[in-house]
């Protein structure tokens, strides 16, 4: 019985082995050092992975600068595992040259070429850097494990920079910002990692492969590169923004030889070391150039590449009867900034708030998608209306020129809608308005002929009491309403009193607006609706454009203007807050506790600040 159930095991596990599935696409690789010593041997391996090629397909690479000493030989390998009752297995043929750096430079080993099945699959291009002899490390140094193991690394072996796609832009054009290490070493982790501010930017940050690197040659050196982290930024502002530095402690490892005798099992004769290195980006500059003059009315500040669909209601209506006009804008640019086009109808119409959905994804090449604006509205009266064409005006960064898009016109035929009762008869008077002058009755009373023995039964107004002290009273009104208008009119022309004036106005309609998206639980929209209040009440409060306001200024002319410390930083937070939150997966801030501090902050700034 013991050994029956013995070669039932092993049937079970042949019977697995040969049903695994196998995990992955076919891929062919290349495993080269990084980094070689001029007349050292290494190895150079290209690993077909869960494939065998087809009989002598494999194409060799050149290895000009190199010396083959060894090759090719190949090599067969095979895993299996099973986790929670799934198998899986993967299998490798590699094939393997010795060869050896003969001077020192930069020297690629061009793709090498196999088919497997009649498909071709190559490797890329793969740079290494040859060292001369006397820029080989000194193993020997090992035993002064101090100034020793930090010479293991030189100062440029692992690099930090902030690389921009572009550094000379147009307001509200993207940057894809890519936050990248470089290292001619073996990595540990990091430290003390503080990432960089995107001061007058609108920014979001992008998924990164965090294990995916990638092999450049930068001043000459060969080194991997890695991105850690990535953005898209749209400026807000025109002129010269800083972006300010990244810093990280990077910790390398280094391996250095002992003079501890070699163990068989536990390897023995080296140690490794582990040693920061503190990395900075620097400040990097962006130019951003303001728009071109002469936008179209109907521009709003899209910049970017779009195109516009629209759907259009019947062209037959009756009064009373529920319709919408429907617009679709697509494209890449900034999506997530684009307000609804404007459409003009008759004043006999009512014409509801507009309904908004979008589909909005970030990628390295921008903001892609589309937002759809539906406007709803209601045809009170009957007639025939000419409803004219939407507009909708971007900015094209490609072209250098603004576009202006254009829906069809329409002509919409409103037809009674029969609720007029029998008993009644309604008749449209034309000739005087679209919505008609309606004339109830059915005759016209009968004219009484000869003399209508009039007689006076009231006292004459004309020069009576009552007729001066109306006449006073207009004479008052009038002067009253010249002195109120005079003031109205030099008021108006201080447009720095009437923005101030308006400024908490303004806040508190965004604020509603941003309440009510709280309660639908629209979080992308509830913190774009705050920052457009906490940021235009500051516009306006303290008569600054809104492309010239930034958290620094908001502070010093807060606390200029009396305002403590405190309330100023804490305003500027609430905007942090909101930045950080607009577009983060994770609800990591409340927006009812971000709504209750905005309010709160504003009406404390509101007391505070007297004009």
């Amino acid at each position: 019985m013991k050994h029956f159930k013995h070669y039932l095991l092993t049937l079970v596990a042949v019977l697995a082995l040969f049903t695994a599935r196998a995990d992955g696409d076919v891929t062919f690789e290349i495993n080269t050092p990084l980094m070689v010593t001029a007349g050292e041997m290494f190895r150079v391996e290209f690993v077909l992975t869960n494939a065998e090629p087809d009989k002598d397909s494999f194409k060799v690479p050149s290895f000009e600068g190199l010396e083959v000493l060894a090759g090719p030989t190949t090599a067969t390998g095979h895993s299996f595992q099973s986790i929670n009752g799934v198998s899986s297995s993967k299998s490798t043929f590699t094939i393997t040259y010795v060869v050896m750096g003969q001077t020192a430079g930069n020297i690629t080993i061009t793709p090498a070429e196999v088919m497997v099945k009649g498909k071709r699959y190559t490797t890329k291009s793969t740079p290494i850097e040859v060292v001369a002899q006397s820029a080989k490390r000194d193993e020997q140094a090992a035993a002064e494990q101090g100034t020793a193991v930090q010479n293991q690394i030189a100062q440029d072996d692992i690099l930090l920079r902030l690389n921009l796609s572009r550094s000379n832009v147009y307001q509200g054009e993207p940057i894809r910002a890519s936050l990248t290490l470089y290292t001619r070493a073996s990595i540990a982790g990091f430290e003390d990692v503080k990432l960089p501010s995107f001061n007058g930017f609108w920014s979001q940050e992008l998924p990164v492969d965090g294990y995916r690197a990638t092999r450049q040659t930068l001043d000459g050196k060969v080194y991997d590169s890695q991105i850690i982290k990535e953005y898209l930024l749209y400026p807000q502002q025109t002129g010269t923004l800083t972006i300010e530095s990244a810093d990280i402690t990077a910790v390398a490892q280094v391996v250095m030889r002992t003079n501890r005798a070699f163990d068989p099992f536990f390897g023995g004769g080296s140690e490794v070391y582990n040693v920061p290195r503190k990395l900075t980006t620097g400040r990097v500059n962006v130019t951003v150039k303001e728009l071109p003059a002469g936008a179209p009315a109907s521009f709003t500040g899209a910049v970017g590449s779009f195109t516009m669909d629209t759907q259009l209601p019947s062209t037959e209506l009756k009064a009373n009867s529920a319709a919408s006009y429907t617009v679709k804008i697509s494209g890449t640019g900034n999506l997530t900034f684009l307000q609804a086009p404007k459409l003009n109808l008759p004043s006999s119409f009512e014409l509801y708030d507009v309904r908004s959905t979008e589909s909005i994804r970030s990628t390295t090449a921008g903001t892609t998608g589309y937002r759809q604006f539906e406007y709803p509205f209601i045809a009170r009266a009957e007639g025939e209306y000419d409803i004219p064409a939407i507009e909708f005006s971007y900015f094209s960064p490609e072209k250098n020129a603004y576009v202006t898009l254009s829906s069809a016109a329409l002509t919409l035929n409103v037809a009674p809608d029969g609720s007029a009762g029998a008993a009644t008869p309604q008749q449209i008077i034309t000739g005087t308005s679209k919505e008609g002058v309606r004339q109830l009755g059915s005759d016209i009373r009968f004219i009484k002929l000869g003399d209508a023995a009039l007689s006076s039964v009231a006292a004459p107004l004309m020069f009576s009491g009552t007729y001066f002290i109306i006449l006073l009273a207009i004479i008052v009104a009038a002067v009253v309403a010249y002195f109120v208008l005079r003031r109205a009119i030099r008021d108006s022309k201080n447009t720095v009193l009437v923005r101030n004036r308006r400024a908490n106005k303004v806040a508190v309609q965004r604020f509603r607006a941003a309440e009510k998206f709280m309660r639908e639980q629209n979080r992308h929209a509830f913190f774009e609706e705050m920052l457009r209040a906490l940021w235009g009440y500051m516009s306006d409060k303290l008569n600054i454009p809104v492309s010239s306001l930034t958290k620094e200024n908001i502070r010093e002319e807060l606390q200029r203007r009396g305002c403590p410390q405190e309330d100023a930083q804490r305003f500027t937070e609430i905007i942090s807050r909101c930045d950080e939150a607009q577009y983060s997966p994770a609800e990591s801030v409340q927006m009812s506790d971000v709504y209750a501090e905005g309010v709160n902050i504003i009406s404390r700034i509101e007391s505070i600040i007297k004009r």
